[in-house]
């Protein structure tokens, strides 16, 4: 089974999310939009498949990294999120919440042991 495909997304926390998307913007031409941007790449081995890379400041206060105290999170593109979660738990990595799904994919919250909040995402490509 293969785990981690690729890196779904970067978040990070700062004081003034709106300035850093425009510092974004108008120093290194990021198209951004008041939730980032989105790159879009081809797979390696199929360049028919698309996926999309998200990039995302937060404010410095936003609650969703919790419980981490990090200013940073990282989402990482799997292929069976609910296969991969089942094998974690047995691996006593600690799931912090339940899969959700939404239009664009599946999403769950995992720490690493230095406390680093990990986003899982099964995209729907």
């Amino acid at each position: 089974m293969k785990r981690v495909t690729g890196i779904g997304g970067i978040f990070f926390k700062c004081r003034n999310p709106k300035a850093i998307n425009q510092w974004y913007k108008t120093h290194l031409g990021f198209d951004t939009t008041p939730y980032g941007t989105s790159f879009e790449w081809r797979d390696i081995t199929d360049s028919t498949k698309r996926g999309l890379t998200q990039w995302n400041p937060f404010p410095e206060d936003t609650k969703y990294f919790e419980p981490s105290e990090k200013d940073f999170m990282i989402n990482y593109r799997v292929e069976d999120l609910e296969q991969l979660v089942e094998v974690l738990r047995k691996e006593n990595v600690t799931i912090l919440d339940h899969i959700e799904t939404f239009d664009y994919g599946k999403f769950v919250h995992i720490l690493d042991p230095e406390g680093n909040k990990i986003q899982l995402w099964e995209p729907k490509d």
